[in-house]
């Protein structure tokens, strides 16, 4: 692509975000002058305009990274392009959130700028102290070591690193955007989560598409944008599902979107994403044929992607000034709010559910977009794969594709129904979940073998980048995997992570902050799967025990889990009692009571899916005892039963020898 196009891509998306802001701030009312100890016009626009420039340095650190580990060669000139570009907007970024973390600063303690020894104290304080500021202090730490980190490396396997370092970075943002113990944070900040990790795949890729046209031709630059293509079809989904859920969030009712500054924004901000998805719909059927074509059909694909980034550009300003609009919902615990709350408010945010009866049980919804998607995808990836087989004409069972759907759609109920509305509420319905979550819903996962599927329905490439299939057969031979699916390790894991889990602060920690529930639900669910796979799996593993040593390490496991519930049951005191202790519930049975019931729970149901396990492990037993008796009987077959008779031969002939000594 010419230079031009190159200066003009960057360019364009930069000015178009900042006009934009400044329109946003306008519109939205963010603009004026505060009643009461206003900040100034320089901090008013200062603020949205760095938090901005970190959002789209942020998106094309992301992008780049992404694209790297995804899409390009691990070696050669277009690996260290997109490095020295994710170095150079991880750079930005740092010193972006350095800027705007003085701002907010500036906002909340109406300070004015100064480099005496009280502006340092106070700025150092509010970075270390103050949350929003310690959200801001691990940004600039984030964004420092991946400058680093992307200096220092090429090699694509440490590149994982910087990857996951980048993602770290979008957490605090999206943290910001609903505060601590505010009405649905949950779904606010998984929403708002999404949202940017999916912008900054989107944003970032094409940036780096546009870079990369400087140092490969136009048939390796069609490779890549096939690539990020299907990349950015998934962005996509992620943006429109996560806006329209963060927009309800905060706007609530239909004259809100209408008739505030916030709504009328969030309408602006519609139209450009709709617009994006006809861009999106445009490069994959018209343009991303024609690039490697000819000259012309690169370079009227490189001035349509400066018209993409215009628009991007557009969403990117509006999203900025958003974020300084008043939100017609106010965003803001439940604590502060002033009204008289109950107990379950001022503990979770949210008021405390109905009771819990079999009715509730399937009309109770609390949705987490994460979880849906996550749910949504796994199913639609997984049957695209048995697709590719079936017109391949290549057989795949279809009980496990029964496993597989049933296994997601089990865990979408987990997350989004009834055990999610209540499971923060009631220790036993928590348990409840917790047991779907670490036993039935891996169990019957593993069954869906979707490595197995992985690998023979994706096609090994031969360019020297890595694919999904690439990254699985490596992944399974790292010192890691081979620790971690250790029969033994995994088992420990899974036994031991109920102990540790709730006889620790991790629990307290779990229902109190929103990270820490996630990180319960991937942890327990990632256990599960592992110690299933090691026991049922299909899929290969490093090492797997024999048929009697799976029995004794099932067996095993299920007493310390069964003795895991028992003592639950037995206990005279509570668990987490500041919390499960304190909700105020008029329903259902006594705090300490529902957690000897969790204990049942734990014990008894929790028990089921290990059985399960048994029974499945003696019927893999008894198939692959047969199947090698059947190549024994095939194997005797072709050799005329040779084997026997050469037996039988030195039978006889030991039997005259020992004849012949007698004698």
């Amino acid at each position: 692509m010419p230079r031009l196009i190159r200066v003009f891509a960057p360019a364009t998306l930069l000015i178009a975000a900042i006009f934009a802001t400044w329109i946003g701030m306008v519109v939205g009312g963010a603009g004026e002058p505060q009643a009461i100890l206003d900040p100034g016009a320089v901090v008013r626009y200062g603020a949205p305009l760095a938090r901005m420039l970190v959002n789209i340095s942020g998106g094309v650190l992301f992008g780049a990274l992404l694209l790297a580990v995804w899409a390009l060669k691990g070696e050669g000139k277009e690996n260290r392009a997109v490095l020295d570009l994710a170095a150079g907007s991880a750079a930005v970024m740092t010193v972006a959130a350095i800027m705007t973390a003085v701002f907010v600063f500036l906002d909340a303690s109406n300070l004015p700028f100064s480099f005496d020894q009280t502006f340092g104290a106070g700025l150092a304080q509010f970075l270390t102290e103050i949350e929003l500021g310690q959200l801001w202090l691990w940004i600039i730490s984030f964004g420092a070591v991946t400058t680093v980190i992307t200096f220092a490396v090429s090699d694509r396997r440490w590149l994982i690193l910087a990857v996951l370092l980048a993602t770290a970075t979008l957490v605090p943002l999206a943290q910001q955007g609903h505060a601590q113990g505010a009405p649905g944070q949950a779904q606010a900040v998984n929403s708002l989560f999404i949202h940017l990790t999916s912008a900054a795949a989107w944003i970032g890729g094409l940036i780096t598409v546009i870079m990369l046209s400087r140092v490969v031709d136009r048939a390796r630059i069609s490779v890549i944008v096939a690539r990020y293509s299907s990349i950015a079809l998934f962005a996509y989904i992620g943006i429109a599902a996560s806006g329209v859920v963060s927009a309800w969030l905060r706007i609530g009712t239909i004259a809100d979107l209408f008739g505030t500054g916030y709504g009328k924004l969030v309408l602006l901000k519609t139209g450009a994403i709709i617009l994006l998805g006809v861009y999106g719909a445009l490069q994959r059927q018209w343009f991303l044929p024609r690039i490697a074509d000819t000259a012309r059909g690169a370079k009227m694909f490189g001035w349509f992607v400066v018209s993409e980034l215009l628009v991007m550009g557009v969403a990117s300003g509006l999203a900025a000034a958003l974020g300084r609009t008043r939100t017609p919902v106010p965003i803001q615990a439940a604590q502060d709010s002033g009204e008289k709350i109950t107990p379950a408010e001022w503990l979770t945010g949210d008021p405390l559910p109905p009771e819990f009866t079999i009715e509730t049980f399937f009309s109770e919804w609390k949705f987490d977009l994460l979880w849906v998607l996550v749910s949504a995808f796994g199913i639609a990836v997984y049957l695209a794969g048995v697709n590719k087989l079936a017109k391949r004409g290549d057989k795949w069972p279809i009980g496990r594709t029964i496993a597989w759907v049933l296994g997601l759609t089990l865990l979408f109920f987990t997350t989004n129904g009834s055990l999610n509305a209540y499971e923060r509420y009631v220790f036993s319905i928590h348990m409840l979940g917790h047991m779907m979550l670490t036993m039935l819903i891996p169990l019957i996962l593993v069954l869906g073998a979707p490595v197995t599927l992985l690998l023979r329905a994706t096609e090994k490439r031969s360019d020297g980048s890595w694919g999904g299939r690439e990254w699985v057969m490596w992944a399974i031979q790292t010192p890691y995997s081979k620790f971690i699916t250790h029969p033994i390790v995994a088992a420990v894991v899974f036994a031991g992570s109920l102990w540790v889990f709730y006889f620790t602060p991790m629990l307290s920690w779990a229902m109190r902050e929103h990270l820490g529930h996630q990180w319960m639900i991937i942890h327990f669910l990632i256990s599960g799967y592992l110690f299933s796979l090691t026991v049922i799996g299909i899929d290969p593993i490093p090492l797997r025990l024999s048929y009697p040593l799976r029995i004794v390490t099932l067996f095993a496991t299920m007493a310390a889990h069964a003795f895991f519930g028992v003592t639950i049951m037995s206990m005279t005191g509570m668990l987490a009692p500041e919390w499960f202790g304190a909700m105020g519930r008029t329903w259902g049975l006594p705090p300490l009571e529902d957690q000897s019931a969790g204990g049942s729970i734990a014990w008894g149901i929790g028990e089921l899916p290990t059985l399960a396990l048994a029974i499945i492990v003696t019927v893999q037993w008894m198939l692959n005892d047969d199947k090698v008796q059947k190549r024994r009987d095939r194997a005797a077959d072709r050799s005329g039963e040779s084997e026997l008779k050469a037996y039988n031969e030195m039978l006889a002939k030991q039997a005259v020898r020992d004849e012949k000594l007698k004698r």
